[in-house]
C-alpha cells in the first residue's frame, strides 16, 4: 500500500507541476485591441485627457494601459496642429480648428522592440505586434 502512495504522489506532483508551467506563459496573453475614453472631446481651448484600455485574450481584461505611444491626426496624415502627451492630453496648437483623431497604440505581445518604437503607421500603429485605438477631438 506505501509504494502506490508513493507513486500517486509523485504522479499527482508531475502533473501539478506540468498544468502550472503550461499555463503560465506570459506570451500567450495577447493584447486584441484598443479603446480610447472620451471616444469624442471638444477641446475648447482646454487640454483634454484621454485613456487607452486593453482587451486581451485572457483575464484581467480589460485593463487600462500603463505603457500607450501617442499622437494625432488630420485627414490620415500626422500633424502637428494637436500634441498628445506621454500621457495622453491631448491639446490644440493656437490657430487649429476642426476635428482630428487622436490615436494610442500599443504593443501586441511585447515583441515589437519597445516603447516609443515608430508605428509602421504614423497615423496609429498597424501590423501584427502593433494594436491601436482612435478617438476624436475637435479644436475651436
Amino acid at each position: 500500500m506505501r509504494s502506490y502512495g508513493l507513486a500517486l504522489f509523485f504522479l499527482t506532483t508531475f502533473a501539478i507541476a506540468l498544468t502550472l508551467a503550461c499555463g503560465s506563459s506570459a506570451q500567450s496573453r495577447l493584447l486584441q485591441s484598443v479603446s480610447i475614453s472620451p471616444p469624442t472631446a471638444d477641446a475648447q481651448g482646454s487640454p483634454v485627457q484621454f485613456t487607452a484600455m486593453g482587451a486581451f485574450n485572457e483575464q484581467p481584461s480589460p485593463v487600462n494601459l500603463v505603457t500607450v505611444n501617442w499622437g494625432a491626426c488630420y485627414q490620415n496624415q500626422p500633424t502637428t496642429a494637436v500634441s498628445v502627451s506621454t500621457e495622453g492630453l491631448a491639446q490644440c496648437a493656437a490657430g487649429s480648428a476642426g476635428t482630428y483623431t487622436v490615436w494610442g497604440w500599443a504593443e501586441r505581445n511585447g515583441s515589437c522592440g519597445g516603447s516609443g518604437t515608430v508605428p509602421a503607421n504614423l497615423c496609429g500603429g498597424a501590423g501584427g505586434c502593433q494594436v491601436t485605438g482612435t478617438a476624436q477631438l475637435t479644436c475651436p
